[in-house]
């Protein structure tokens, strides 16, 4: 390692860790750039034809996240990618996506989960590209400036089932046994993040890690009431010490009361397990069977530094009414039927604004002031409590905003996967389009484009509407997420910029 902004304190602490040989290769890997990886949102990559086999600048697959995750050779511009801003792709550490094998193997029926420090948003647009239909995700971020960009990215994410909050960890205490999954992806000390973040390396002492430990444990110590008996808690960091990581799921295991359960890890993959030998157990292999954790370690695989383990609460699965169950679909459909009622004050929404949504009938319709929201009706007593416990900034699909008579559609429902583009005309814009309109400027549509609400599209995926009034458009994309800088570029992750006229 010929880093000398890496303080010594910690090559002492990760040599003895890793052992030798294990840090020659991680202090090797701390001196090499840093990969670049995306992951594709299933339920839009197939409009936009994106395939990880054929991206742009493709250097081969995430072998952890088949068919979602690549390499890139390059870090290219994505501000200038309108895919980007469509929510079909999502930067994202390699490592990070590892957490697609634990809910894939572990999350088989439909579950509400908790995203505890969801933001910006990787892990949780991950989540709930992975959960069984059904289910309700709430991705929770307690900082105000951080939970601004989490909810953008969920909006883009476009799946109507996500509750944003802006919690706090003690907060959830209120909801008791109320969640079926708990990821705690909590904030540490950053050691697998040293080639990218500087702070992290500057900002590094035995004494912060402590502190970072003594931090984490309060955080799940909060939290730990809100998940059911039976529950699974998914525990991460982007650190390598075993204060966080290792002696972390210990306690856990110990004082909160949890098993911990067996991680699916491909030999040609690199990862590590249990850095901590166990004192009773000599056998390296019988050790990781009986302490199975994950370690991504720069240098064995190829990305960032990033820790997982996953556990499943003590107690008989099934003790709170709260999560899903066989019969969960009838008896809440019954309820939310009993429940849609709108105040007399309240114009009920048109039945033009309700067939903008595919599936319309399971959704309710809510106002809050000019705003119509639409709401996934089977999931009402469950919102309904949330609302009650903790800071609620966005639920379902905000759909259209009340301004005298008319109806104006929300960005919010142009990223929904549950558009229904036939309530629109469309119109395919090209990339020297699909750009300015990102930048919110002003555009002018082909002459036969009809007047009104007309939502744009790039590759076949909706970038967002605008108000055609003939002459030009007026633009509607969300003035706080427009591109604001004055740099040029040009970058699709398909690879065709798409720059054929659109007359």
């Amino acid at each position: 390692m010929t880093r000398p902004d890496i303080s010594q304190e910690f090559k002492d602490y990760a040599l003895r860790l890793l052992g030798t040989e294990r840090y020659a290769r991680f202090a090797q890997a701390l001196d090499e750039e840093p990969s670049v990886s995306v992951r594709l949102n299933p339920f839009k990559s197939l409009w936009a034809g994106l395939s990880t086999e054929y991206l742009n600048g493709g250097d081969g697959p995430v072998p952890w996240a088949s068919g979602e995750g690549g390499y890139l050779s390059e870090r290219p511009p994505f501000t200038f990618d309108p895919l980007f801003h469509a929510g079909a792709y999502y930067v994202q550490e390699a490592a990070s996506m590892f957490l697609g094998q634990v809910l894939c193997r572990y999350v088989t029926r439909p579950v509400i989960a908790l995203d505890l420090c969801a933001a910006p948003g990787g892990k949780s647009t991950h989540i709930r590209s992975c959960l069984p239909e059904g289910s309700l995700l709430v991705a929770n971020e307690p900082v105000k400036a951080r939970a601004q960009v989490l909810l953008e990215n969920l909006t883009k994410w476009g799946h109507p089932d996500v509750v944003v909050t802006n919690s706090y960890p003690r907060d959830f205490a209120r909801l008791p046994a109320f969640f079926d999954l708990l990821v705690t992806d909590v904030p540490c000390s950053g050691e697998g993040m040293f080639r990218k973040e500087e702070d992290a390396v500057t900002g590094w002492s035995m004494e912060a890690v402590r502190m970072c430990r003594d931090r984490q444990r309060e955080i799940l110590r909060d939290v730990w009431p809100s998940l059911k008996p039976g529950g699974l808690l998914v525990y991460s960091t982007c650190t390598l010490n075993a204060l966080e990581d290792e002696e972390n799921v210990a306690w856990i295991a110990e004082e909160l009361g949890a098993e911990i359960l067996p991680l699916d890890v491909e030999p040609g993959w690199g990862v590590v397990g249990n850095l901590l030998p166990l004192s009773s157990v000599k056998d390296t292999v019988k050790a990781e069977r009986l302490f199975p954790v994950a370690h991504f370690i720069p240098g064995f695989t190829r990305g960032e530094g990033f820790f997982l383990a996953v556990l499943r609460k003590n107690g008989e699965e099934g003790a709170s009414d709260c999560g899903m169950s066989s019969d969960w679909y009838k008896s809440e459909r019954v309820k939310s039927k009993k429940k849609r009622t709108v105040q007399a004050s309240v114009p009920a929404l048109p039945a033009s604004c309700r067939s903008w949504l595919l599936h319309a009938d399971t959704f309710d319709f809510v106002s809050d002031g000019p705003v119509w929201t639409a709401i996934r009706a089977s999931f009402s007593r469950q919102i309904g409590l949330l609302r009650e416990s903790v800071k609620v900034w966005q639920v379902g699909v905000p759909l259209a905003t009340v301004k005298g008579k008319d109806y104006i559609p929300l960005h919010a429902l142009a990223m929904s996967v549950d558009l229904n583009r036939a309530a629109f005309p469309v119109v395919p814009v090209s990339y020297d389009m699909a750009v300015p309109y990102l930048r919110k400027e002003v555009l002018v549509l082909p002459p036969d484009t009809p007047k009104g609400y007309v939502l744009l599209t790039f590759q076949d995926t909706p970038i967002g509407f605008v108000k055609n009034i003939g002459g030009r458009a007026n633009n509607l994309y969300p003035q706080e997420w427009k591109i604001r800088t004055s740099y040029l570029s040009t970058y699709s992750l398909k690879g065709d910029l798409w720059r054929k006229s659109i007359e």
